[in-house]
């Protein structure tokens, strides 16, 4: 065989190029077996009977390699699998449970001190009929049902492999070259389930922790390894996490919706399916030892909107007693995300109404789930609606009418940098950029952060950048979550019931304090394996742990070996800082919160 020095370098190049792209995009291992078998196949030909043919039969010997690959790589793309409610080969089964709908089991995790049951239907599946229709309870079954699989996760835009792969590298830095991920969570429209962590063996009156997950009220699972429950379960609580829809599935409004429910209510199907699955908790905890009377929401992200929103809601009312919310919330006057004017919700749904070229609700539902999840028009907000959500959530805390009796919540220090990544901002243009976040009071809120550019543990090699980017992210960070908290807690302050904030601001080899930075620390579930978190990571684990097991169990996060959380209500200026240190301090954004009050009621009173 011939092969020029050129020919080596770039079958070499395309080879490693090949195997890169197959890797991050998880194809199966059938793929890079296939991929082999034709870059063995194009060497030997090219070595061989292509050696001495012409330029043109060499090019399109080439272009039928290129092809070739690329059909490799379309058959060999990651499959949508349900996962294991456990990570180990036939785990032990539990024994069977009885609840409304029938008998179920689940698995004993591999040490079996904890039992997992995953997958358990609470409502109906919303299909067909029921889409867009307020959930019902689930069907009863036959048999004993086996709950040892996480169910598919609600209809949302499917991700990019490649680019989740690169995020994992550049962002989280926790990316691993393994055999095991070479699949895709399975995603379905049917898929109001929930999983259950309890202490394994006989036991009755624990604590009960429900955990609704974040994602913009768009995207995002009741699975993930930052918020799986065994290690509170490991503590004697009861784990709880729902899924729920999502996007256009979840809060799609329109008129015909409100005229065919019998409460006129349209737009917050996803907030009446955790209010069903709080329900089924109230219904069936006990059979796992849960008491249902000690019932704690909790939520980050989007996840924490809904909680304040089950903290409003009248029909949520009962449910549960003391709520943590993490990085969001609707208590301001004109909340800047997760919460929309029901006029804005109602041209939403007229609007995709048309882009489905549908004529009626009846139409609509007959769309593809497939085509309705691509809409072009975002579904990522709740709304009043007279129902479940009956006025401004702020007002409702005004009459004293909201249902929490105690708040544990906060917010981390680089909560908006991922978000707002791509915008540069200059000195020049800082101005600009801060004006849809403080209106006329721009130049006061750059007054109170001069420009100053990011910090460098938090640069990512996407962002834009710019002279004023760094003041810019701080600024955003404490208008679209830091204020929510805020308010929040003195809203209920007013009313005499207990608030705890804190302020997470930890660095670490990961992800550090962006959004969602604490997630991992605050359920137990930084990995034991992983070379990004130190022993200082670990100890602030354990210290979060036990502050938020503590208050669910007590609704005061105080207790034996704990850093003192003094109460927002005794000094609102003071927040928890969670870092390497444990300590109270001064929340530097005041001043910017005193802005935001300003602007709102400016805008508010436009309405």
């Amino acid at each position: 065989m011939h092969f020029s020095k050129l020919f080596i370098v770039f079958f070499v190049i395309a080879a490693l190029a090949c195997f890169t792209l197959l890797e991050l995009s998880k194809n199966t291992v059938w793929g890079w077996l296939l991929a082999l078998a034709v870059f063995a196949a194009f060497f030997i030909l090219r070595g061989t009977v292509l050696a001495d043919k012409s330029i043109w039969l060499r090019l399109a010997a080439w272009a039928l390699f290129v092809f070739a690959l690329i059909g490799v790589g379309k058959l060999s793309a990651p499959p949508a699998r349900q996962t294991p409610a456990v990570d180990a080969k036939s785990p032990a089964v539990t024994p069977v449970r009885t609840v409304e709908s029938g008998e179920l089991t689940g698995v004993f995790t591999e040490d079996g001190e904890v039992e997992v049951y995953a997958g358990i239907p609470y409502a109906k599946p919303p299909v067909g009929e029921l889409r867009w229709k307020a959930p019902e309870k689930a069907e009863a079954w036959s048999g004993v049902r086996a709950c040892d699989t996480f169910a598919p996760m609600s209809m949302q835009p499917r991700s990019n492999v490649l680019f989740d792969s690169v995020s994992h590298i550049v962002v989280y830095k926790d990316y691993k070259i393994t055999t095991k991920d070479n699949q895709l969570q399975a995603m379905s429209e049917d898929s109001l389930y929930l999983n259950v962590w309890k202490p394994a063996g006989d036991v009755s009156n624990c604590p009960v922790l429900v955990y609704i997950h974040g994602g913009s009220l768009t995207t995002g699972s009741a699975y993930y390894r930052d918020h799986t429950g065994e290690a509170y379960a490991r503590e004697g609580v009861v784990f709880v996490s729902i899924a729920y829809r999502l996007g256009v599935f979840g809060y799609l409004a329109h008129d015909e919706l409100a005229a065919e429910d019998a409460n006129g209510s349209t737009g917050n199907y996803g907030l009446l399916d955790q209010i069903m699955a709080l329900e089924w908790v109230r219904d069936n905890i006990a059979s796992f030892g849960g008491d249902p009377e000690k019932v704690t929401i909790a939520g980050e992200s989007a996840g924490a909107s809904c909680v304040n929103a089950l903290c409003v809601s009248p029909l949520a009312k009962g449910l549960f007693r003391y709520a943590i919310a993490e990085s969001s919330g609707i208590t301001g006057k004109e909340p800047y995300h997760t919460f929309r004017r029901y006029s804005s919700a109602l041209e939403t749904g007229s609007a995709i109404m048309e882009e489905c070229g549908a004529n009626s609700i009846d139409e609509l539902r007959s769309v593809p789930a497939e085509k309705l999840v691509s809409t072009r028009y975002p579904n990522s907000a709740m709304t009043v609606d007279g129902y479940a959500i009956t006025e401004q959530p702020y007002l409702t805390y005004e009459k004293g009418e909201n249902n929490e009796q105690a708040l544990l919540s906060g917010y981390n220090m680089h909560e908006a940098d991922v978000f707002v990544a791509t915008t540069k901002v200059t000195r020049e243009n800082y101005l600009e950029k801060l004006r849809p976040v403080f209106g006329d009071h721009a130049e006061e809120a750059a007054a109170l952060f001069p420009p100053a550019e990011r910090d460098p543990e938090y640069t990512y090699f996407l962002d834009a950048g710019g002279e004023a980017k760094g003041s810019f992210n701080e600024l955003y960070s404490a208008a679209w979550f830091d204020y929510s908290h805020y308010n929040w807690g003195r809203l209920l302050a007013a009313e005499g019931r207990p608030v705890y904030e804190y302020f997470f601001n930890k660095n670490n080899g990961g992800i550090g304090s962006i959004h969602s930075g604490e997630i991992p620390y605050a359920y137990g579930n930084l990995p034991a394996d992983s070379r990004l978190y130190g022993a200082d990571d670990y100890a602030l684990s354990d210290i979060m742990t036990g502050y938020w097991l503590n208050f669910i169990r007590t609704g005061d996060p105080n207790g034996e070996g704990l850093p003192r959380w003094e109460k927002f209500n005794d000094d609102p200026t003071m927040v928890l800082e969670l870092n390497t240190e444990v300590r109270m301090v001064k929340d530097k954004y005041l001043g910017v919160y005193d802005l935001i009050d300003i602007y709102m009621d400016e805008e508010s009173n436009k309405r």
